[in-house]
Formats: structure tokens, C-alpha cells, sequence
């Protein structure tokens, strides 16, 4: 490997190190609130910070120039130093194995939600906050939040990192400095999450429980305080509030950056995002009338969990008020289409995203169109702008490479003696980084039972839909490595 590639990789490691071990003095500070020992997680984190310094302080006078490669590189070695550093303060506060420490971290950091613990609330509150920081710092992008941070140190090389790590068809900034664009939107991001605490807190939760579900929600994560999730708190208007922000956490978060700096709603005036709502009210519509006919519940009830829940899963949140397999298997295939759709490009959700349905369902138009009338001057359109031939190509390689991690994740968890529901959903769930599956991993469950080796494969798999596959499935190409 070229010794500048390695200095530039080492470099940006080192700042993301320290500027985690920065935000670990929350839930420090938090454990000093309620009086728990600290004294472990403190002195990891020292640790943590004298080291990544001490690298700094070797590379301080090496000018970053990061190449696109270098910063595929280093977007998936983070992941991995955030699923360590986020294991072990997990480790040293509870009796669990480096594996599942490594999965509940890189769980966290990806925003899907899934946990090995049975017993939530016999956690310290130090830990239940760093489970919710990994969410609220993974959320808008550890690399989003490193463009803003590492452009004070490199100037030249912030686009690579935003494009390694940004999500969607599109790469999109709102100001000519990449920079600016990374600040702004975390400006919005603490906002909405002030707002969601404040709201939750008027609602009945105490400040403890208001920020970590805050946390959660604005991510689009999903770890909760409670064993029940927020179905603990069984109060309407939670639920209510929570959907809320679930939602607009979906939504493209340069469509709030526009109207908050007064651009109007143009931002939202989006196909996508008249799709994604139009997809959130049907199926939202469509489960409230099952658990009617089902459960026989009153309107209010059945709605309120109802859109509770397919703001959940189509958020890839992963939040539960109760088991919704127990309404049924046209509630769970309604769930589990919910499941398949995911959020905004550009927003902190997961999943396929609705941007992609729509360039692949116009793309087949056009297709069928070209069958029918082969002379035909014919294009996908979307927001009245024809879209370029490289963002079709684009779309229909993320999709396969959607289709085939879920298939391979799938078919080891089923060769492992797992029955199918379990094998598809958990994939799904992780890949998409959705939390919840079916059966096995329902929202009732957990994944503690699963062995070590396959928590470990699903940890990646979390990563490679977090990073969108392309940053990680290039690592595995010979043309990759042939510059280094």
C-alpha cells in the first residue's frame, strides 16, 4: 500500500477515534448522574483517546489528500473501529461475549436496532445512553459529521469521504463548500431531536427516557430503555408523537435543510416523497382495518399501533407498542412489504429506499414502451428531469447487490437449521437495517440466540446495507487493490 494512502488512512482514523471519545463523555456524564461506577468505562475511554492523539500528533504535519479509494477504504475501517470501540465499554458492563458486543455496537452505530439483551432495564443508564448515542451519531453519518470535522484538516479531500459514505441515487449539497452542506444538516438533525425530547417529555416520559428515545427515533434506530420498547409507556399520545418524528426522520433531510433556510416546501414537492407518504398512509390504512376485523378493536386503538407500526418498519426504526405477529399473516405481509420499502434518500432510514422503486419501476416502463415502439425517443423521467443512463446503471446494481446479500444472508441462516420466516426476515432486518424480523427475531424477541460466528455475519451485514454495498462489495474487486 502507497505510504501516503496509509498516512491519510491513519490520519482520518485517528480524528474519528478522538472525536468519539469525546462523545462517549455523555453517557459518562450520565453515569456520574445516577450514581454508577464509571471507573472502567472512564479509563477505556482515556485510552481510546490517547491513543488515536498519539497518532495524530505523528501524522499532525501530513497534508491530507484523499483520493475516492482512500476514502472507501477508510469509511469501512471505521465501522469497524466504531463496532470496537462501542463493544467494549458494552463488555465491561455486562457479562457477554466480544461478538456480541461487536454486534450490539455495530447494531447501534448502523442505526437497525437489533439487541442480544433480554433484560434492558437491567442495564446501568450509562450503557442505555451509549446504546442510544451509537444510533444518534450513526443516524445522520459518522462520515457526514466527519466532513464537516476533518475539513478543518483537509481541505481537499472531504468530497471523497462524503461520497464513500452517502446514501441514495444522488449526491447532493445545498452550499459550494461539502462542509457547510455536513453542518447544516446536523444543525437540523439536533434540532429535530431537541424537539422530539421536549415533545416526549410534555407527553409524560421523564428527561432520562425523552432523550434516548429522541435519540432513537430521529436516527431512525430504534433501541429503547424498555424490555416492552415503547409499548411500556402505553400512551397514545407517545405513540403519536413518536410516529411523527419517525416520518419526518424518513423524509430527505436536505428537504428540511431547504425549508428551515427558507426555501418554502419545494424540498418536499418530490416524487419520492409523494410516493413514500402515499405508501405510508396505505399500508398504515390497510393494517388498521386488519387488526379491526381481527382483534375487533375500536378505530383510535387500532390506528394508533397501526400507523405506529408501519412508521417502524418503513422508517427501519424497528420501535414496537406491541407484537404485531400476533394479528395475524395479512398484518405480517403488510408489515413485511413495509419492511421491503424503506425510507427518503437522504434521510437517516434504511432499506431499498423509495427513490430506487420508482427509477426501476419507470425504467421497466420505458422498457416495455421501447418493445412496443422501437423508434420511440423515450426516457425515465423523474421531477421532470430526464435521469442520467449512469444513474439507472447505478440503481439496478445496488438492487442486485440488495437481492443478493439478503439471498446469501438468507440461505446461511437457513443451512445453519434456522426455519425459512427466521432465515428471510432476520436477513432482511439486518441488511436493511430494519431491527426486528419474524418468528425467531420478532419484535417480542431477541437475537441472543444465535451463535457467535452468526452474529458476527450479521454485524456485516449491517454494515454493507449502512454503507449501501457498493463501498464494501468494492473491496473485494482486484481493481481496488491494483493502485495500492
Amino acid at each position: 500500500m502507497d505510504l501516503r494512502a496509509l498516512k491519510n488512512i491513519f490520519k482520518f482514523l485517528s480524528v474519528t477515534g478522538m472525536a468519539l471519545s469525546l462523545f462517549f463523555l455523555l453517557p459518562l456524564l450520565t453515569g456520574i448522574r445516577y450514581h454508577e461506577d464509571i471507573t472502567a468505562f472512564a479509563l477505556f475511554d482515556a485510552l481510546l483517546f490517547g491513543i488515536n492523539a498519539l497518532f495524530y500528533l505523528i501524522l499532525r504535519k501530513h497534508t491530507l489528500q484523499m483520493s475516492i479509494r482512500d476514502g472507501i477504504l477508510s469509511v469501512n475501517l471505521v465501522w469497524v473501529l466504531l463496532g470496537f470501540g462501542g463493544a467494549v465499554p458494552l463488555i465491561l458492563y455486562s457479562n457477554i461475549s466480544w461478538a456480541d458486543g461487536f454486534f450490539e455496537a455495530i447494531s447501534g452505530f448502523t442505526t437497525t436496532g437489533a439487541t442480544i439483551y433480554s433484560d434492558i432495564e437491567s442495564l446501568p443508564k450509562t450503557i442505555l445512553m451509549l446504546r442510544s448515542l451509537m444510533h444518534w451519531l450513526g443516524g445522520m453519518g459518522i462520515i457526514v459529521l466527519g466532513v464537516g470535522l476533518f475539513s478543518l484538516i483537509n481541505p481537499t479531500g472531504s468530497m471523497a469521504l462524503f461520497k464513500a459514505e452517502s446514501t441514495g441515487i444522488r449526491m447532493e449539497k445545498m452550499t459550494p463548500k461539502i462542509k457547510d452542506t455536513a453542518f447544516f444538516l446536523w444543525g437540523v438533525y439536533l434540532l429535530f431531536t431537541l424537539c422530539d425530547t421536549a415533545a416526549l417529555h410534555l407527553a409524560g416520559m421523564n428527561w432520562f427516557d425523552s432523550i434516548n428515545h429522541a435519540f432513537s427515533t430521529i436516527s431512525t434506530g430504534g433501541f429503547s430503555t424498555k424490555n416492552a420498547s415503547l409499548g411500556y409507556f402505553n400512551s397514545p399520545l407517545i405513540f403519536w408523537i413518536t410516529t411523527f418524528f419517525m416520518i419526518i426522520s424518513g423524509i430527505n433531510f436536505l428537504a428540511h435543510l431547504k425549508l428551515l433556510s427558507g426555501g418554502g416546501f419545494q424540498g418536499y414537492k418530490r416524487e419520492e416523497v409523494f410516493w413514500y407518504l402515499v405508501l405510508f398512509f396505505t399500508l398504515s390504512f390497510a393494517l388498521t382495518l386488519v387488526v379491526i376485523l381481527i382483534d375487533h378493536d375500536n378505530i383510535f386503538h387500532a390506528a394508533t399501533h397501526a400507523f405506529f407500526t408501519i412508521a417502524s418498519i418503513l422508517t427501519t426504526t424497528g420501535f414496537a407498542t406491541l407484537d404485531y405477529e400476533q394479528w395475524g399473516h395479512i398484518a405480517v405481509s403488510i408489515v413485511f412489504i413495509a419492511m421491503l420499502i424503506g425510507g427518503n434518500a437522504g434521510s437517516t432510514a434504511g432499506g431499498m429506499k423509495v427513490i430506487r422503486y420508482i427509477v426501476m419501476w419507470k425504467t421497466l416502463v420505458t422498457q416495455l414502451k421501447k418493445t412496443i415502439h422501437p423508434h420511440a425517443m423515450v426516457g425515465v423521467f423523474i421531477d421532470n428531469e430526464k435521469t442520467p443512463s449512469s444513474v439507472i446503471n447505478a440503481t439496478t446494481g445496488f438492487v442486485l447487490l440488495f437481492i443478493m446479500t439478503n439471498m446469501i444472508v438468507s440461505i446461511y441462516l437457513f443451512s445453519r437449521g434456522y426455519d425459512a420466516l427466521t432465515a428471510v426476515s432476520t436477513a432482511l432486518a439486518c441488511v436493511g437495517n430494519v431491527g426486528p424480523g419474524f418468528a425467531l427475531t420478532g419484535p417480542a424477541q431477541n437475537y441472543a440466540f444465535f451463535h457467535n460466528s452468526d452474529k458476527i455475519l450479521l454485524a456485516f451485514a449491517m454494515i454493507a446495507g449502512r454503507l449501501e454495498f457498493y463501498t464494501l462489495a468494492l473491496l473485494m474487486t482486484k481493481t481496488f487493490w491494483k493502485k495500492f
